[in-house]
C-alpha cells in the first residue's frame, strides 16, 4: 500500500502518461538464439531433486517456539508449521502430483529470448460453436497451478453458450517452468508485452485476458497498450493506479455513499483501519520490491523457511480471521496438495528469486513514468471481488482506469486466491463476463453499422 500510494502521489504532479513500451526488448541471453517453434513440455520432478528436498525437509533445525497463546500474529505459527513439513517430505506423493500436472497440454516457446511455458487446452466443441482464446494469468505467490482447478470449468462446453473458451495459461517469465530475465527491466508492463507476443505466437491478435495479483496487472496493462487486440479483460484483483481513483477515496472518508454502495463501505473505510491493515501485512512487499535476491538466498536454501514464508501469505490473503488462528486457516480452505504442488515447483525450478523480482522491477521510477497503470482503457472490463480480498475499488474508482466497466461482481465470501479457492464460481463469472463482453461488441458493431 505505500508503494501504491507514493505512486499515485508521484503521479499527481506528473501529466501525461509517460513514454511507449518497445514491442520487441531482448530478455534473454545475448548468444541464444530463438526461433518460432512450440515445443511440448511436461513436467519432470527429477528423483535426485526429490530425495534432496526430502533430506531438506527430515532434517531441519528445530523451529523456534510461538509465543504463548498466538495465533498468525508473527507469522506461520511453528506449533502447526511441523505437520506441514512432515507432510511434504513423506505424505506428498511426488510422482502422483507430477501425473496432475501433467494433465493439461503443455508447452514452451522461445518470446524475445525467454523460453515460455504455457497449457493449451481447447475444447472438443461442436462445429457450429465459436472457439475463442482467453489468456488466463497467474499473480504472485502462486504460480500457473493455481489456474489449474478452474480451467475445466473454463473451457467445459455448454449447450446455452454459443462460444467455447480455449485457455492459455501461461508462466509469467521468472515463475516456475518459463525462463527468468538476465538484465534488469523487466516489469510487469514489459511482461504484458511478452504474454502479447506468446498470443500472437499462438495466431491470436484477439483475444479475452484474464488476470488475479500481480496477472491483473500484466493483463490490465496488455488491454491498455493493445486496446484493439483486447477483446475483454475480467479481473479479480482490480485496481485504478489513478489520481483521481485516490483523490476520489479520499473525498468519500466525509460521505462514503458517494464513492461506494453503504453495504460495502466497510470494505473501503474508515480509511484509518483499511491502512493498518496493509501496513501490517505488506511488509513482504516492502522487502521484496528492495532486496528481493537477498531474500531469495534463504528461500532457495530451505524448503521449510519457503513453506512458512509463502503459506504465512497465503493464509494472510484468503482471510482476516486466520490472523488468529493457530493453523492459519489453511487446511478450512485449501488442500494440502495444492498448496504444495505450488511449493514444490517453485522449489524445483529454483524461481522463487526470479519471480519476486517482478516488484523491484515494477514498483520503481521507470515504471512509474511509463504510467501504464494510469491511463484508462477503452477495453470492455469485468471485476469481481471476494469478501476477503485484500483491496478493494468500487466502481466509482474503477470507472478512472476502465470507463467501459460493464459490471462488478460481489460476492460475500472468498479471497485473494479465488481461482484456486473457488473455482466453479470463478468460473462461472469469467464466462458471464465473456457473454457480456460479446453482447457489447454486437452493440457496438450494429451502432457503427448504423
Amino acid at each position: 500500500m505505500i508503494f501504491i500510494s507514493l505512486f499515485l502521489l508521484y503521479s499527481l504532479v506528473n501529466s501525461g502518461f509517460g513514454n511507449t513500451v518497445s514491442n520487441g526488448d531482448w530478455w534473454g541471453p545475448s548468444s541464444k538464439v530463438t526461433n518460432d517453434s512450440v515445443v511440448p513440455f511436461r513436467v519432470n520432478f527429477r528423483e535426485d531433486a526429490i530425495q534432496d528436498l526430502r533430506q531438506r525437509l527430515l532434517n531441519h533445525r528445530p523451529f523456534t517456539p510461538p509465543l504463548e497463546g498466538v495465533g498468525f500474529e508473527y507469522g506461520f505459527n511453528t506449533d502447526a508449521l511441523d505437520s506441514w513439513v512432515q507432510y511434504w517430505a513423506q505424505g506428498y506423493d511426488f510422482k502422483a502430483r507430477e501425473a496432475f500436472l501433467n494433465q493439461f497440454p503443455q508447452y514452451k516457446t522461445n518470446i524475445q529470448g525467454l523460453d515460455i511455458h504455457f497449457l493449451r487446452v481447447r475444447p472438443q466443441a461442436p462445429s457450429n460453436v465459436e472457439v475463442i482464446p482467453l489468456l488466463f494469468l497467474h499473480g504472485w505467490p502462486g504460480t500457473v497451478r493455481e489456474l489449474y482447478d478452474t480451467i475445466p470449468y473454463l473451457t467445459a462446453i455448454d449447450g446455452k453458450r454459443n462460444y467455447a473458451l480455449e485457455v492459455i495459461a501461461p508462466s509469467l517469465p521468472g515463475f516456475g517452468f518459463s525462463d527468468a530475465a538476465v538484465r534488469p527491466g523487466l516489469g510487469a508492463t514489459e511482461m504484458a508485452v511478452v504474454m502479447r507476443n506468446l498470443m500472437h505466437r499462438l495466431g491470436y491478435n484477439k483475444f479475452y485476458v484474464q488476470g488475479g495479483d500481480w496477472g491483473a496487472r500484466v493483463g490490465s496493462d496488455i488491454a491498455t497498450l493493445y486496446p484493439e487486440e483486447v477483446l475483454g479483460y475480467h479481473t479479480n484483483f482490480a485496481i485504478a493506479k489513478s489520481p483521481m481513483a485516490f483523490a476520489t477515496w479520499l473525498a468519500g472518508a466525509i460521505d462514503p455513499s458517494h464513492v461506494v454502495d453503504p453495504a460495502l463501505a466497510d470494505r473501503l473505510y474508515p480509511i484509518r483501519n483499511i491502512v493498518a491493515y496493509l501496513m501490517r501485512e505488506m511488509g513482504y512487499f516492502h522487502l521484496q520490491a528492495t532486496k528481493p535476491d537477498s531474500l531469495g538466498v534463504a528461500m532457495s536454501d530451505s524448503p521449510s523457511g519457503l513453506l512458512a514464508y509463502l503459506l504465512q501469505l497465503v493464509s494472510s490473503g484468503t482471510s482476516k480471521d486466520n490472523y488468529h488462528t493457530r493453523d492459519g486457516g489453511l487446511d478450512k480452505y485449501f488442500s494440502r496438495d495444492s498448496l504444495l504442488d505450488i511449493l514444490t515447483i517453485n522449489w524445483m525450478t529454483n524461481t522463487f528469486t526470479t519471480s519476486s523480482r517482478i516488484y523491484a522491477e515494477s514498483l520503481n521510477l521507470k515504471s512509474y513514468n511509463n504510467k501504464q497503470s494510469a491511463k484508462p482503457t477503452p477495453v470492455p472490463t469485468w471485476s469481481v471481488h471476494a469478501k476477503e480480498e485484500i483491496i478493494y475499488e468500487s466502481p466509482v474508482m474503477l470507472k478512472y482506469k476502465y470507463p467501459n466497466l460493464i459490471h462488478s461482481t460481489v460476492f460475500d465470501d472468498g479471497g485473494h486466491f479465488l481461482a484456486l479457492e473457488k473455482p466453479k464460481v470463478f468460473a462461472e463469472d469469467v464466462h458471464k463476463a465473456i457473454a457480456a463482453f460479446r453482447r457489447w461488441h454486437e452493440i457496438n458493431r450494429i451502432r457503427v453499422e448504423l
